[in-house]
């Protein structure tokens, strides 16, 4: 039995139309964006196959900053009117240090690639709505409130044990398939189900977030850029989205949620209060929403893939959001899994390597970040950051990098390599410093006891 396709579904799909006699080529667990991209792509590449999501979109999400380079990803999705029509024009990230009191703004038309000068930021629910539904379009199979919660997997495939939620009362479903792909997202999916999901142990991180009306927003070409500050227990964004709407979040250590005393809200305000450059933007501003909070998230996955099946996005790993990098390493690792399953379900001989070679390049993309990530919150990089020093065109290199420029690379890598000379040596310049920051941080990350 099959739950009923989501109106986001081609209109003649049926329950009937689905049963466990006529299986899908593919099984996508997930509709966000890398389910919702990599389902694009395969049904356009003439397979069969079904989207299972747990919600019912559109829904609320974080993760609302987007990359230049996923506007090449848009476009070759078709959906490139749709996403500028919901979204507020990005032109560059401002990181603000109030250890150095001033800001530095980097913008992305002073990027190596200069044909992609802005990105976008969006409210989740409208992009996720739009992705999804165009996968629909493209001839996927869309079923919403449809969890999925086990697996056997087969010789020749898989079977996907689903149950409806919501305002699904359909009850517990099989769903056969040759393939299966997890965009599961935070909710990891294959990676608890097959323990293959692992703590993060060079990074930790977890996160208070809320929206805001009537927040101060810059004029001119600034109006829509991310604003990034840095506070004694992390980081704050600040996201100007349409409608008027401003996502605030903080990014802080573990520790420091067990500090809560009152409310969540009003240990939200006394987070922000930390920041006095942030807390004059919000003078006047409402919060819309009440404050959320997560627990940790950062992870990484032990691997990627499998005998008939691949993970993509954050279905396999997640770090921290600082470099809005999200949405981008979701999009750019499904549409690489898209040729690997798709070359996997033609020529099975082939599958092995192919998925070895997708994993690899999960990886590096994700290792680039965490590089940076790793060591946002340093002294020594903040003063490279407010103090930027254009050595052999290290900021250019930067700034592509900040626009998502870390898979061609084409004139970055070599500049990123000089922007990490210039950070060890800055360490190497304050040996005390160094280490008091290195000491701090391992106290940071360790694991905190709920």
């Amino acid at each position: 039995m099959h739950a009923a396709p989501s109106q986001t579904a081609s209109p003649d799909r049926s329950a009937a139309a689905a049963g466990a006699s006529d299986p899908f080529d593919v099984i996508v667990i997930g509709g966000g964006p890398s389910g919702s991209t990599i389902s694009t792509l395969l049904a356009q590449k003439g397979w069969r196959v079904a989207v299972l999501d747990k919600d019912r979109h559109p829904r609320f999400h974080i993760g609302e900053s987007l990359l230049p380079h996923n506007n090449p990803l848009f476009e070759q999705l078709g959906v490139m009117d749709e996403v500028r029509a919901v979204s507020v024009i990005k032109n560059g990230a401002e990181f603000n240090s109030m250890y150095h009191g001033k800001s530095q703004t980097f913008y992305f038309s002073e990027a190596l690639d200069r044909t992609l000068p802005s990105g976008f930021q969006v409210h989740r629910a409208d992009l996720d709505l739009i992705l999804l539904r165009n996968a629909a379009r493209k001839g996927a199979h869309v079923y919403e409130e449809t969890r999925a919660t086990r697996v056997d997997f087969r010789d020749d495939g898989v079977t996907v044990h689903a149950r409806g939620v919501g305002d699904n009362t359909q009850g517990e479903s099989q769903w056969r398939a040759r393939f299966l792909v997890d965009a599961s997202g935070r909710d990891t999916f294959l990676g608890s189900l097959l323990r293959l999901k692992a703590p993060n142990r060079k990074h930790a991180s977890a996160a208070l977030f809320a929206h805001y009306e009537n927040a101060h927003r810059y004029e001119g070409v600034d109006e829509g850029n991310i604003s990034i500050y840095w506070f004694d227990h992390g980081w704050i964004w600040f996201i100007p989205l349409a409608r008027g709407i401003t996502s605030v979040g903080a990014v802080c250590w573990p520790y420091y949620l067990k500090t809560r005393q009152g409310s969540l809200d009003e240990f939200f305000d006394a987070t922000l209060d930390q920041v006095p450059a942030l807390r004059a933007r919000l003078a006047g501003a409402r919060r819309v929403v009440p404050a959320t909070a997560t627990g940790n998230y950062s992870y990484d996955g032990r691997r990627a893939c499998g005998k008939n099946y691949v993970m993509v996005g954050d279905a396999f790993a997640f770090v921290d959001p600082i470099f809005s990098s999200g949405v981008y390493l979701a999009m750019t690792s499904a549409v690489a899994a898209a040729d690997a399953v798709d070359m996997a379900l033609r020529e099975p001989a082939r599958a092995a390597r192919l998925m070895r070679a997708h994993e690899r390049r999960m990886r590096r993309g994700i290792a680039i970040f965490k590089w940076f990530i790793y060591r946002m919150t340093s002294p020594s990089m903040r003063d490279l950051i407010m103090h930027p020093r254009n050595v052999f065109g290290v900021v250019q290199g930067i700034i592509s990098f900040l626009a998502g420029d870390i898979f061609r690379m084409k004139g970055v890598r070599a500049r990123v390599l000089v922007f990490k000379g210039l950070y060890y040596s800055f360490n190497a310049f304050y040996p005390r410093r160094t280490i008091a920051a290195i000491r701090r941080r391992k106290l940071n990350i360790r694991p905190v006891e709920s």
